[in-house]
């Protein structure tokens, strides 16, 4: 503890004293400042610089600000520069590092403008350190075209590229690889250029290069720009993709390093991306083999070339051809045991279950990708018709790693970035678990080996996460990947597979439930249900019907959670953040002896009259991105009057200092003030190991306040205990009531199927009387008209009359017979009436005991009431179409009256 205490220190005074060099030399830049600069940028670099500014502390954000200004200014010497862009580079050891000297820093551009300002000496060694941090600050970044200089960048990195020099080649080509991927802007305007044919024609002769480098850079750009050209189509046709792939796993294989390795699974992921180019690559005759020869790097212990071979089988899996294969080769039977098998014997499978527990420094990331690789392809072979033997052989070998993984894990109480890890962790493994409980072989495998109180563990744990001390709650619920939302999917997570697992384990279906009505549950709930994620709130609402049930689930609170939630999205959507698509780097730092205030002030006022003079000139209809020039330009002037006021402080400071000291007092000043600021980091962290005694204070009064809660708890369970036994014994009565109802139930099913059966006979009964009365209907109409016209010729047309007599009588016996059958049909009807009536009370008796049945019963007894609704329906059709009948009946009587009458 007292070494890293050293440590720490030894680095802050480092940091001070580069900070006050770096201040002294902007201020003058004379050879023994920039040698008193060069010495600390060296004690600087041969400290430990890992995650230095992903640590959020100001004092090395304020040292790297200030030497990003030196690197951007013209008037710092070459050999300043140099230095400050070796610890620049040493700086830029990971992703987070990376992304904070591109965004907040705007280093990207800094070095663009570094390189344009240097483009007569490509040679320059400034060049090439310049050139080599900007490819790895924007390896997997993409950078706009409008931002400053990126098109000088890229006319240089294009005329260098067809250069002879051949120093300057490969770093040219590795940064025009980063720039061109996944970037259509920067494409397009490469395409647009004059010069683009040159450069494909010298980029295809780099294909026969000497170095894989440069060709896996040559054929990364020529992915990027000619994949749907014609170009293009001749370099990735079926002829030549199957050479493609053979040098592209060889380079993987057998490459010149790490680098060559990441662009070459860069390059072959996307391609597999492209449908056509996967359907070749499920038909190349040697993958298997390549595949074999991949597997083979998992076995190394590097972490970065492991990550990026997890890339490529993650980026396989999403092939759909490719799947079998790789289950296949990693689900190979093994018959040695994980920790005896020796790396050169090593199973592919056994070689990737070692990366999930890997004590690997950075294996971090691998741990997560081959948890995401093992879900995809327990997936594919569980999912399969016919399981492998050896599937199950690897999953019994599988679950105790996993198991010990996540008790190995400590309660995340270090930081966020360590309490992320542990989230996605437990996430990941809960899914893989998740999957093997999809088979009742494996899920067996799964429920011998998953405890209880194991379960139960995590999720205190868990719960504490989102609940404690460390802000985890009070995080806005707005990003989809905040820390609150993470942890709220790790604890989700762990309560499906109890769910998955309550049958199987013992006390797990006890723990699960109580677990549902805690308190702190609604949080996380909340957030699943209200999350953009399908899979989030799927899981949310799962949950939620298996908590609703329950007596004491926190329904109030999850309602107020998911309140809120909306409200502060609501909030974020009615107050947009402007963004700012022009990447801007900070002016540097001017020489505050010699500064003019007047001319900082007069140099604002004059760029705020040529401003409103431009916008004055300008139409407003023809300027559709005004908003956002006012918005930069507003920007940059708040900048530079928050710089004029710190500069105005800084020379207050001076003049104070130079009137009343000299340097031997400066010098005690400064010691002082570095004695009171470790005394202010010794008072805080003292403020700290207070304020986490009272917290611990407050804890155990915490536990021993539930100790007396969980004796009266135990008491009134005993004594709940009893009550139960008696409500068992009546439970054992209801149920056989309630299967002698459930049985009498089925009985009236079964006869009300056969009801619907003879409802629908009727029903097309009904319709062919309905067409037999339309039918009579015409042909009455017909003999009305006939008869009116035969009045008037009765007297000399008595011949013609006997026939219409006879016709007439046929129809009477139409008539009649349809008579007949509505006789009929009416029997039916009070026929049907008696059953629906018998069945009415049958059905009254068993209303009061289907309201205690279960929930089935009482699902049945709603589609009996929409039974009987219809039923009721048809019951008024009938008597619709009865009422017809006999209307119809009526009306035909009467007119054969008629017809009597006039004859």
């Amino acid at each position: 503890m007292s070494f890293f205490f050293l440590h720490e220190m030894d680095a802050t005074t480092c940091l001070k004293s580069l900070l006050l060099a770096t201040q002294q030399y902007e201020g003058g830049r004379s050879a023994q400042n920039a040698a008193q600069l060069l010495k600390q940028v060296e004690e600087v670099s041969s400290l430990k610089c890992d995650q230095l500014l992903s640590s959020g502390q100001l004092l090395p954000i304020e040292c790297v600000r200030g030497l990003v200004e030196l690197t951007g200014n013209a008037n710092t010497c070459p050999t300043v520069a140099g230095a400050i862009l070796s610890l620049l580079a040493q700086l830029a050891c990971d992703d987070d590092s990376r992304k904070i000297l591109h965004s907040n820093f705007n280093l990207t551009s800094i070095l663009a403008l570094l390189v344009h300002r240097h483009s007569a000496t490509p040679g320059d060694p400034l060049i090439l350190q310049s050139l080599q941090l900007l490819q790895k600050l924007t390896y997997s970044t993409r950078i706009f075209p409008s931002s400053s200089h990126v098109h000088e960048l890229i006319g240089f990195l294009m005329s260098n590229i067809q250069s002879d020099c051949d120093d300057i080649i490969m770093p040219c080509l590795g940064l025009m690889a980063n720039l061109c991927r996944t970037n259509p802007a920067v494409q397009s305007h490469i395409k647009s250029l004059d010069t683009v044919k040159p450069f494909y024609r010298t980029l295809i002769r780099f294909l026969a290069h000497n170095s894989l480098t440069v060709v896996v850079f040559t054929l990364s750009i020529l992915a990027s720009l000619t994949f749907n050209e014609k170009v293009g189509e001749k370099l990735f046709d079926a002829k030549n993709i199957h050479q493609t792939f053979q040098l592209v796993f060889n380079i993987i294989v057998n490459g010149d390093g790490t680098l060559t390795r990441k662009y070459s699974v860069d390059l072959l992921v996307d391609l597999l991306q492209n449908p056509k180019i996967a359907d070749y690559l499920t038909r190349y005759r040697h993958l298997s083999a390549c595949v074999d020869q991949i597997l083979g790097l998992l076995q190394s212990k590097d972490a970065d070339s492991a990550a990026k071979v997890l890339e490529l089988l993650l980026a396989m899996c999403g092939v759909s051809g490719l799947r079998p294969l790789l289950c296949r080769v990693l689900f190979k039977p093994a018959t040695v045991k994980l920790k005896a098998a020796p790396e050169h014997k090593a199973k592919p499978g056994l070689a990737l279950v070692q990366w999930i527990s890997s004590p690997v420094a950075g294996a971090e990331a691998c741990s997560l990708k081959a948890l995401r690789l093992l879900k995809e392809l327990l997936e594919e072979a569980l999912g399969a018709a016919i399981m492998p033997d050896s599937t199950e052989s690897f999953v019994e070998m599988l679950l105790p790693v996993l198991l010990d993984f996540v008790k190995g894990l400590d309660p995340p109480s270090q930081g966020e970035a360590q309490l992320r890890q542990h989230c996605e962790c437990v996430t990941h493994i809960n899914s893989v678990l998740l999957v093997m409980c999809s088979k009742d072989v494996t899920q067996s495998l799964v429920s011998n080996q998953v405890s209880a109180q194991q379960c139960l563990l995590q999720v205190e744990t868990l719960l504490a996460c989102c609940h404690g001390n460390n802000a985890t709650a009070c995080l806005p619920p707005g990003a989809d990947n905040s820390l609150s939302q993470v942890c709220a999917e790790a604890l989700l997570s762990t309560l499906v597979l109890m769910s998955k697992l309550r049958q199987q384990v013992k006390d797990m279906e006890t723990g699960f439930y109580r677990t549902l009505q805690d308190q702190r549950i609604a949080t996380p709930l909340a957030l699943a249900l209200t999350s953009h994620h399908r899979a989030h709130v799927q899981t949310g609402l799962a949950l939620l019907l298996e908590a609703t049930p329950l007596p004491d689930f926190p329904s109030l609170v999850l309602g107020d959670s998911m309140a809120a939630n909306n409200a502060y999205r609501q909030r974020e959507a009615e107050v947009p953040v402007k963004r700012i698509p022009v990447q801007e780097f900070p002016p540097p730092r001017t020489n505050v002896n010699g500064l003019d205030m007047s001319g900082a002030s007069s140099g604002i006022h004059s760029l705020v009259e040529k401003l409103h003079g431009v916008l004055e000139l300008q139409e407003p209809a023809k300027d559709m991105h005004l908003s956002d020039i006012i918005d930069v330009y507003e920007q940059k002037l708040t900048a530079l009057a928050s710089e004029e006021s710190r500069l105005q402080d800084l020379l207050e400071a001076k003049a104070v200092a130079l009137s009343q000291a000299d340097r031997l007092i400066s010098q005690y000043h400064f010691q002082r003030a570095q004695a009171e600021a470790e005394a202010r980091k010794l008072a805080s962290l003292l403020k700290e190991a207070e304020r986490r005694r009272e917290v611990l204070q407050g804890e155990l009064g915490v536990q021993l306040e539930e100790a007396r809660r969980s004796k009266a708890d135990t008491e009134e369970l005993l004594q709940h205990n009893a009550r139960l036994q008696l409500d068992s014994e009546e439970h054992q009565t209801l149920k056989g009531a309630y299967n002698s109802l459930l049985h009498r139930f089925d009985e009236s099913e079964s006869l009300l199927k056969e009801l619907q059966a003879d409802h629908a006979n009727l029903s097309e009964h009904n319709d062919a009387l309905k067409k037999n009365h339309q039918t009579l209907q015409l042909q009455h109409d017909k003999t009305v008209s006939l008869l009116k016209e035969k009045e008037d010729e009765i007297k000399s047309l008595h011949s013609d009359m006997r026939l219409k007599e006879e016709d007439i009588a046929a129809l009477r016996g139409d008539l009649r017979v349809a008579a007949d059958k509505r006789r009929e049909s009416e029997q039916q009807r009070r026929e049907l009436e008696d059953m629906l009536d018998a069945l009415r009370k049958e059905l009254s008796k068993t209303e009061q005991a289907r309201k205690d049945a279960s929930i089935k019963a009482s699902s049945l007894e709603l589609q009996k009431s929409q039974v009987e609704t219809k039923l009721k329906q048809c019951e008024d059709e009938l008597n619709k179409h009865s009422a017809m009948i006999a209307m119809i009946h009526s009306l035909s009587s009467g007119k054969k009256n008629d017809v009597n009458l006039s004859l």
